[in-house]
């Protein structure tokens, strides 16, 4: 494999790669301003400007190449032999000598810049800069733009790289920027009564390596060296794209794309990137429910639980109820047949959640009735830029189908019960007219969606259907459905939990979770270990010998006993459920892949997220 030197490093390298492409996979660092490895090459910033010596074709010896002139490292290719210097004299001149002209009329307002902390400028002005500035003339002072729905301009911050130009052109195919003005009053600006507001667009925030392009949403909300950022998959559509949480305390402030060249490259949609705000929306669950005398009442988890499995269980062996208001059913004449079991399985769970509630259902009732919860679409699937055909090189695919996992549901639960799941609209109609042992007498439903809707999923032919029925909701937001239910447990969205989505493509890939659950919520996996737990009677609390200690209050509940010592009388005495096994994703995927034969792929195919690269500490720690 041919070979060349930067900076002293030895770098293997594929035929046709320039000299950056080359540092940039061997981790050799050189400044960089406009070159992208998803973006045409323009050589425009010339900080990347290396010296090059190359071996001559006839003796062989290195000599100066191109004369001894600075080359650009992003657009000159490499060759076998090259030596290559970014930390020469003449290099490091031409890096002081392009910062000081990049900073001559830009702003000092980095400590109120949105950018501070993650920006390419202010850290090459330390790295390669000069230590003062020989400008003593008045800067050239360029406006504040909004240049559509997301993204504002700070131009007099622009640096001129024409990354985001490049990007409206060749991967969202829009162009809706461009470049107007020469000389230092050059600037980015939009096309007449044309805003940027395209599908992408949130990207060229992203593409920015300054403060001059800026996120409307994320607006002076949070510094971004507080941010913590957690690798995760898009939960909203089903394009599987690869994107960063980043959050702070418990709360997400943004979502940034995850290069993955197989998937979603460098980029990710505006659905994606501002899809997430349900999250947090003051309109989510975070109580269990049960029905009370005909009246859904606030509860705690214990007696949620005790309601969810004795009336699934009752309903199944005795049939509907007598009156609306009754709280137990009663046996009816002639009614002895067992009913069924239905487990609607919303497509915006992870497959662990979806393996976990198939294996309640069938240990509640081994016949239970599988089903796949709606999958939203909207329109076709659209290829950009226009013209372009998926699968080409720099085609990007906006889903059209917007859940995020309804191929790996459907794969759970078909290799989990050794047939297809229902489809909604036949689990639907199964619930209407299910007779003798078919007819179905209880109900476990899950959601998730990020609209209360789910764009179908709280729809008057679902809870016309549940009518008489005992439900179980597992759900995150408010929505018709939990009036309707006779318990409610609130569920987390996807940065809440760790799991595994099956993209529109076939890939499963995991994730992560990335906030703690809020608080009364839990992943619909681990609701369902808790539920089976309950379900088996499972013990919680033991004493110091390892003596499983119960008692109960005057509800029958079980409690735990606080013991304050040897000796002492506990002081109080609080309302829990059973132990149950704290849920796992890997351990699930592990199981489902060691005891279902169908299911093994979840044991060799799962991608894992990658690994970001540690931070290097910008100042040198010495040790005194």
């Amino acid at each position: 494999m041919p070979t060349i030197t930067i900076n002293g490093t030895r770098c293997d390298f594929t035929p046709g790669q320039t000299i950056l492409q080359v540092a940039n996979a061997n981790r050799v660092d050189i400044p960089q301003y406009c070159y992208h490895d998803g973006l045409s090459i323009v050589a425009s910033c010339r900080i990347c400007l290396v010296e090059v010596h190359a071996p001559n074709a006839k003796s062989g010896k290195l000599e100066p190449f191109m004369g001894g002139k600075l080359v650009p490292s992003c657009q000159q290719t490499a060759s076998d032999g090259m030596e290559v210097h970014s930390d020469s004299p003449k290099a490091v001149a031409n890096q002081k000598s392009v910062m000081e002209y990049l900073l001559i009329n830009h702003p000092l307002d980095c400590p109120v810049c949105d950018q501070a902390g993650e920006c390419f400028l202010q850290d090459y002005s330390y790295q390669y800069g000069r230590g003062v500035s020989r400008f003593e003339d008045v800067k050239v002072k360029q406006p504040k733009k909004d240049l559509g729905p997301h993204v504002y301009l700070y131009a007099d911050r622009c640096i001129m790289c024409t990354r985001c130009v490049r990007f409206t052109r060749e991967v969202a195919g829009t162009g809706e920027l461009l470049v107007a003005g020469r000389g230092n009053k050059e600037e980015i600006d939009v096309f007449p009564g044309v805003p940027i507001d395209n599908p992408l667009s949130g990207n060229v925030i992203d593409l920015c390596p300054v403060g001059a392009l800026l996120d409307k949403d994320f607006l002076f909300a949070q510094r971004v060296w507080f941010l913590k950022s957690t690798p995760s998959i898009d939960g909203i559509t089903a394009s599987g794209d690869n994107i960063l949480f980043e959050h702070n305390e418990g709360k997400v402030y943004r979502i940034k794309p995850r290069e993955n060249g197989a998937i979603n490259r460098w980029w990710i949609t505006d659905e994606v990137r501002y899809g997430w705000k349900h999250i947090h929306s003051s309109r989510r669950l975070a109580m269990p429910m049960r029905r009370q005398y005909g009246a859904l009442v606030e509860s705690d988890l214990a007696r949620a639980h005790d309601a969810a499995i004795d009336g699934v269980r009752d309903f199944m062996a005795l049939g509907r109820l007598a009156k609306p208001d009754e709280t137990r059913p009663i046996l009816q004449k002639g009614q002895t047949r067992p009913k069924r079991l239905a487990v609607l399985v919303s497509p915006m769970l992870s497959c662990e959640d979806a393996f976990l509630l198939a294996e309640l259902a069938r240990f509640l009732d081994p016949k239970a009735i599988l089903g796949v919860g709606p999958v939203p679409t909207s329109g076709q699937d659209q290829v950009l830029p226009a013209g372009a055909k998926e699968g080409d090189k720099n085609a990007f695919v906006v889903s059209a189908e917007k859940a995020p996992n309804a191929r790996g549901v459907r794969r759970v639960l078909e290799g989990f019960g050794g047939s297809k799941p229902l489809e909604y609209d036949a689990f639907v109609k199964a619930l209407k007219t299910g007779k003798g042992e078919s007819e179905i007498a209880a109900v476990l439903l899950t959601g998730n969606y990020p609209a209360a809707d789910g764009r179908g999923w709280a729809s008057g032919e679902l809870i016309e259907a549940l009518t008489g029925k005992f439900t179980v909701l597992l759900d995150t937001l408010e929505s018709p459905l939990v009036d309707d239910a006779d318990v409610v447990l609130p569920s987390c969205t996807w940065a809440e939990k760790a799991g595994t989505f099956e993209n529109r493509t076939g890939i499963l890939q995991a994730f992560e979770q990335a906030i703690p659950a809020l608080e009364g919520s839990r992943a619909e996996a681990q609701i369902a270990l808790d539920l089976l737990a309950h379900a088996t009677g499972q013990d919680r609390y033991a004493s110091a010998d390892g003596t499983p200690v119960r008692a109960t209050n005057i509800y029958g509940a079980v409690v735990e006993v606080i013991d304050e010592g040897p000796g002492q009388v506990p002081a109080a005495l609080t309302v829990a459920v059973p132990k149950a096994p704290r849920f796992n994703a890997a351990a699930v995927r592990e199981r489902m892949a060691r005891d279902f034969k169908r299911l093994g792929v979840f044991g060799t195919e799962v991608r894992m997220p990658s690994v970001a690269a540690a931070h290097k500490a910008a100042v040198e720690l010495v040790e005194l």
